[in-house]
């Protein structure tokens, strides 16, 4: 940089008058203005036109208008799930030393964050029996397509294809298709038969043209995959990578995913630790220790300082910010640490025994529901003849478009899935809360 530069420019916008002159003659402009295409009716003009008021006429009107809002209990699971969160997990992960934290880059002052984040990957390590977990993803739908991607640098052969189940929601399959957009891969749908797989369809879909095969349990419609160790075959004998979705509350009951053969799992994580967020999340991602320098975002490890104490870092970071991008893994730029403190806290507040418990309530929770929903005329549960998790698919004779819509008179929101089908989440409903809403229901299907 030249001496005027420094003089007249900034470390953070270097150039000088003369700089933004020959620039902007170079692309055919007299002002920097005329590079943004600015309608009126968005423009600032100098003046917002609001009124000034005081702190409590505005909390008033900020009041009336959240009135406004539609307050429904919401049955609508696929992925969206209302939880009892521990005011311990508040109390905690609200402290300043957290809530003031940025991404822990300096290990010596931020030993207290780092630990509780290598907690978190100790538990998914532990839930999945999978060798790493890197410390948190957005969401579930980034996580399955860094997925897609982790398979597409191990391949070895020239498999392009991502096999996903028909039954996916559809955030997950959008997502996915933006990742490998940049990609040679393609995402290709099998089919399901009665809420599972249908391991005969993917087994004829599969050659070694795939490169990864996706499945999830419990499945987005709530239903515990029974085929897991076929599916897992299925994959490695086509040479491709098995990827199984789920999260830790139902891994800590279904079957271990290391044990079925997965080679990567994603998923959910924010089911410990958040309520309700619509649209903030956490995603978990965990894989075989031999992909560990493919594992896209952050991880955690333990080491020793000069005395001999067990510390904490950062370990592993194979994002572009921080190595050359031909290098880089992914481009997600940060993660969701916070998130997965409180899902840490969470955990460790129930312990072992109490996250098994959890999940053993998500599924008597649902067929307990099923068979009060069953009892109602003119509707019959669950449509799947499986064990469920948390959530399920109920019949309606009646058009259930009309059904979901009488329900949300009734202060309930459920899933629309086809003509006579909606789906029901049983964890939003507490004990006292079942009666009257299959009263509603009873109201409104016959």
């Amino acid at each position: 940089m030249s001496g005027h530069h420094t003089t007249q420019g900034s470390p953070f916008a270097p150039h000088t008058a003369t700089d933004t002159e020959a620039m902007l003659d170079a692309v055919g402009v007299e002002t920097e203005a005329e590079l943004f295409d600015i309608p009126d009716s968005v423009r600032f003009d100098g003046e917002f036109g609001i009124e000034p008021r005081s702190e409590r006429a505005i909390r008033a009107e900020v009041a009336q208008t959240l009135e406004k809002n539609d307050d429904l209990v919401e049955l609508l699971g696929r992925g969206h799930y209302s939880h009892y969160v521990p005011s311990l997990v508040d109390h905690l992960s609200q402290r300043s030393e957290f809530l003031t934290s940025y991404t822990q880059y300096q290990p010596e002052v931020t030993q207290g964050f780092l630990q509780v984040l290598f907690e978190y990957q100790s538990l998914l390590v532990e839930l999945t029996g999978l060798g790493v977990a890197n410390c948190s993803m957005y969401d579930a739908a980034t996580a399955l397509g860094e997925a897609a991607t982790l398979a597409d640098r191990l391949r070895q052969t020239s498999g392009t294809r991502v096999l996903v189940p028909e039954h996916l929601a559809d955030g997950r399959r959008e997502v996915l298709a933006n990742y490998v957009g940049g990609t040679d891969l393609t995402v290709e749908e099998y089919p399901m038969d009665d809420g599972n797989v249908d391991v005969e369809a993917l087994g004829g879909a599969l050659d070694d043209s795939a490169v990864m095969v996706y499945a999830e349990n419990p499945t987005v419609r709530g239903c515990v995959e029974e085929s897991l160790e076929t599916i897992g075959d299925l994959a490695h004998d086509n040479d491709a990578l098995f990827c199984l979705g789920s999260d830790p509350v139902s891994l800590a009951l279904l079957q271990e995913p290391a044990s079925v053969g997965a080679d990567v799992v994603v998923g959910a994580a924010d089911v410990l630790g958040l309520p309700t967020s619509y649209g903030m999340g956490m995603g978990l991602f965990a894989t075989r220790e031999e992909y560990v320098r493919q594992v896209p975002g952050r991880l955690v490890g333990a080491s020793t300082d000069d005395t001999g104490r067990r510390t904490y870092t950062l370990t592993l970071q194979t994002r572009e910010q921080h190595i050359r991008r031909e290098r880089a893994t992914s481009n997600i730029c940060t993660n969701q640490a916070w998130v997965a403190l409180r899902a840490a806290i969470h955990a460790s507040s129930l312990g072992p025994d109490g996250l098994a418990d959890l999940a053993k309530e998500a599924v008597t929770d649902a067929q307990a529901l099923a068979d009060r929903v069953t009892e109602v005329v003119g509707v019959k549960a669950p449509v799947h003849d499986r064990h469920h998790v948390r959530e399920f698919v109920a019949h309606t004779d009646q058009p259930a478009p009309a059904v979901a819509a009488d329900l949300e008179d009734e202060g309930y929101a459920v899933h629309v899935l086809g003509e006579h089908h909606i789906q029901l989440n049983a964890n939003a409903l507490g004990e006292n809360e079942v009666d009257e809403f299959v009263d509603a229901l009873a109201e409104v299907a016959r």
